[in-house]
């Protein structure tokens, strides 16, 4: 599974994931911090890569319209306030895990909860 990691996360977490094999990206990385949220979920579409976020309303409904404009994306995965941002490494260790456990093809407008 590859990441793109939305802005509202640490671009530190995509470095912990490097290291851990995990392919991914931040947004903040790729010069996409003031990008709006749909601008954000076409990238990761255009570059097959599963958006991580905490945003969970605004990209649940963006799902929704990219499934309603007949444009497919790679997924987003929601990750929750319950693991504090500042946990760069336990972050990074749960969204390993759930990288090297997926591994399968998720199809497109997958949103899936850590």
């Amino acid at each position: 599974m590859r990441y793109y990691l939305d802005e509202d996360l640490s671009p530190k977490i995509a470095e912990l994931l490097r290291k851990r094999g995990v392919d991914a990206i931040s947004a903040h990385e790729v010069d996409m911090k003031q990008a709006s949220d749909a601008e954000q979920l076409a990238r990761a579409a255009q570059e097959k890569r599963c958006l991580v976020t905490r945003n969970r309303d605004d990209f649940i409904r963006l799902t929704v319209q990219f499934f309603n404009d007949h444009r497919p994306h790679y997924g987003v995965l929601i990750v929750p306030y319950s693991i504090p941002g500042d946990q760069f490494s336990r972050l990074a260790s749960a969204l390993a895990k759930y990288a090297f456990s997926h591994t399968k093809d998720r199809g497109s407008y997958m949103v899936d909860f850590l």
